[in-house]
């Protein structure tokens, strides 16, 4: 392929930026917008946390199970790193609710417990807070479809269901994305100004505090004050100069017409992007963003073109990640001119691959996002990547002892 469709100018980047940014003051300001921007109403400690909180981490693919004990604001997770266990047989058509919930009971039998404790639940898909702190189910993502769950609560049947066969109990249950479990991990370090979780793995999706009188679309039911978490739910954002490329990995989903920037940007759907360019050559039916890394690190043993092209969609992607955080930041930044030091913690298999030709794609997000900043003039304010070992865990567990 002689000219690079997937390269994105200075000017294109930068009006991504502001479209997101638009974007997300839609979503503030009126539900069902593309961006949806939804309010989670957990207000999570970031002094004085201590306790232990069971911790269910369900992801795009594993699952992970922990406890963590926080004593005077310093968490330990039991064990290491989780109890994982693959659970991409979610993605079986006909996967029932009580199926899912006897695979994530499974691993809780194998973590002893001498007391009741309450639980936090990272859920990341599509899930609207309650002010009980549970969340009613939006939609699927990620090739999940287990349609009895749409429109309910999360937490309340999987808690119901889990003291019904484990002694001791639990007492309480707290659901949240995973994005805004990141988010709460930041808070670990109080010397910023501003918080955004990222994630770039699967999915994608951002989220970040957004000052209560900004959200002008909640109830006046809702009395809420001082920094709000949002998840914003920013995979489902349709940004300008997608290619045709583009258009026909969303054709071929199951969900044609959403999740646009996730189709364009994450390790679900880059492997598609390549294949999709070269609709008359075969390439294995799952071809996902380890396939495409894979064709650039070991170069030798594969077709140039195919090189050539799976460096052109690895770095699109990492351009469309900082234009997000640019447009983002330029939000935070009009609403509070103070901010000059913002913690990013950013999470996903994605965000943290290598590239071994070339920049790591973390490097590649962190460099285009300077540029962006400097373009948009606040190129005085500086983001830093916090990359936590376990983020989704600890943020989690502030929230169940929040």
């Amino acid at each position: 392929m002689e000219r690079n469709i997937f390269k994105l100018e200075n000017d294109q980047l930068k009006e991504i930026a502001l479209s997101l940014r638009q974007k997300v003051e839609e979503g503030l300001a009126k539900d069902g917008q593309e961006i949806q921007c939804i309010p989670t109403f957990i207000t999570p400690k970031s002094t004085n946390i201590n306790g232990k909180a069971l911790v269910l981490d369900l992801g795009g693919t594993n699952y992970r199970v922990a406890t963590v004990n926080f004593n005077n604001d310093k968490p330990t997770i039991h064990p290491e790193n989780g109890w994982k266990k693959d659970l991409s047989v979610m993605k079986t058509p006909g996967f029932t609710r009580n199926e899912l919930f006897k695979e994530l009971a499974d691993p809780i039998g194998e973590i002893k417990r001498e007391q009741e404790m309450p639980i936090g639940y990272c859920f990341s898909y599509a899930a609207e807070s309650l002010p009980d702190g549970d969340a009613r189910l939006l939609h699927w993502t990620k090739g999940v479809h287990i349609k009895e769950m749409l429109g309910q609560p999360v937490g309340k049947p999987l808690l119901d269901y889990l003291n019904d066969r484990n002694t001791p109990g639990f007492t309480s249950i707290k659901v949240l994305n995973d994005t805004v479990a990141s988010l709460f991990a930041g808070l670990t370090d109080s010397s910023y100004d501003a918080y955004i979780g990222l994630i770039v793995g699967t999915g994608t999706n951002m989220a970040t505090f957004i000052p209560a009188e900004k959200i002008t679309k909640l109830p006046s039911s809702v009395q809420a004050h001082g920094p709000i978490p949002v998840n914003l739910e920013s995979g489902n954002f349709h940004p300008p100069y997608l290619t045709t490329v583009d258009d026909t990995v969303d054709a071929c989903s199951d969900s044609h017409g959403m999740q646009r920037f996730e189709k364009a940007v994450s390790g679900m759907y880059l492997g598609e992007i390549l294949k999709s360019t070269f609709p008359l050559d075969e390439f294995e039916e799952k071809f996902d963003a380890q396939k495409l890394t894979t064709i650039m690190n070991y170069p030798d043993i594969h077709k140039d073109k195919y090189v050539q092209v799976a460096h052109w969609i690895y770095n699109r992607s990492a351009q469309l990640v900082a234009a997000s955080l640019a447009g983002l930041v330029s939000l935070l930044v009009s609403y509070n001119k103070d901010i000059k030091k913002v913690c990013l913690v950013a999470e996903g298999s994605m965000f943290w691959s290598i590239n071994r030709k070339d920049k790591d794609y973390n490097v590649l997000v962190m460099e285009e996002l300077e540029k962006l900043l400097n373009e948009l003039g606040i190129g005085d304010v500086k983001v830093h990547v916090n990359k936590m070992n376990n983020a989704n865990l600890i943020g989690t567990a502030i929230a169940a002892l929040s």
